[in-house]
């Protein structure tokens, strides 16, 4: 369908049923993605600086962290820029940019976290094998190629939504540009769209899903043969920080995208939690209960602190 549309800009209403707590979401928010770049920034720094966390499970980490500063900084500037008393509209490109942008990095994680799956697969169902077979040309495809599925999902949830027509309302009736809000908006019979829309949105993340579900049954099963209750504490520890961090960021999607009636203001609140909370929180859940990057860390916060007192 040829796009025959008119409108070059929108405009973003915010989180429903918000109106006068501007202020307080603005300062609530800002907290948020400081903490969120700071964190995750921290995290980047105590893997890079340390030669013992240069290893598989960590170079993923690390893209995760990666993510995790670019995935709220789609939409958060934008939010935090309005909430402070300036204006609401967005270009059409720059709505394109926010939908593309927040599908890639989300996707992209998905398949981050079934790539991280599958590597603790790998290191305790066949620890004698996991050097030869997540050597590092093996990370590299699998870290190319979880960027390279969340482009294409994104490209195509993109094309799907903006080759509508949008000739008529540029009002959004939400804090960003995402796909439902955005349909609301077109000038043409989205009933077909919508289908396809939630079969790709609901198809992406259930497979990965059923993959890692798959790496974590293998898991378990290798962890109750385990004989020493050290090991077995060890392999839970590590495990049991990637399982928070998979059920943060998977249920905001299925309560966003798959819930049969869609509520906005709950929408709203647990796409809020998916892109600045869980980002925030993620260093936290694979920092405390890591000995390891817990030592780096404090490595790197002293290594900071004697630069600061030298100034």
């Amino acid at each position: 369908m040829r796009n025959l549309s008119v409108v070059t800009q929108f405009v973003l209403l915010g989180i429903p049923h918000t109106e006068g707590l501007e202020t307080t979401l603005f300062v609530l928010f800002l907290c948020f993605y400081v903490f969120t770049l700071v964190g995750n920034l921290l995290i980047l720094l105590a893997i890079v600086s340390s030669t013992r966390l240069h290893t598989p499970m960590y170079f993923f980490l690390c893209q995760l962290s990666v993510c995790d500063v670019f995935f709220p900084s789609v939409s958060s500037p934008k939010m935090l820029f309005y909430l402070s008393g300036n204006s609401r509209v967005i270009s059409y490109a720059g709505c394109v940019c926010q939908l593309f942008f927040y599908h890639f990095l989300g996707c992209t994680e998905c398949f981050l976290y079934t790539v991280m799956a599958y590597d603790r697969f790998v290191a305790i169902c066949h620890p004698l094998r996991y050097s030869t077979i997540m050597n590092y040309k093996v990370c590299a495809v699998l870290a190319i190629g979880t960027s390279f599925f969340g482009s294409i999902q994104a490209t195509f949830l993109t094309t799907l939504t903006f080759q509508l027509p949008y000739c008529g309302p540029n009002v959004v009736d939400y804090y960003f540009c995402d796909i439902p809000a955005m349909l609301k908006l077109a000038c043409a019979d989205t009933s077909a769209l919508e289908v396809v829309g939630l079969i790709s949105v609901g198809l992406m993340p259930l497979s990965c899903f059923l993959l890692i579900l798959t790496s974590y049954s293998c898991i378990l099963c290798s962890i109750l043969k385990i004989q020493s209750a050290e090991g077995r504490h060890r392999a839970f520890s590590t495990c049991s920080a990637h399982l928070t961090a998979i059920l943060l960021a998977f249920m905001p999607v299925v309560l966003i995208y798959l819930q049969p009636t869609p509520n906005p203001w709950l929408n709203a609140a647990v796409q809020v939690l998916n892109n600045l909370v869980t980002p925030m929180l993620n260093p936290l859940i694979y920092s405390l209960r890591n000995k390891e990057v817990k030592s780096s860390l404090k490595k790197v916060v002293q290594q900071v602190s004697v630069l600061s007192k030298k100034r």
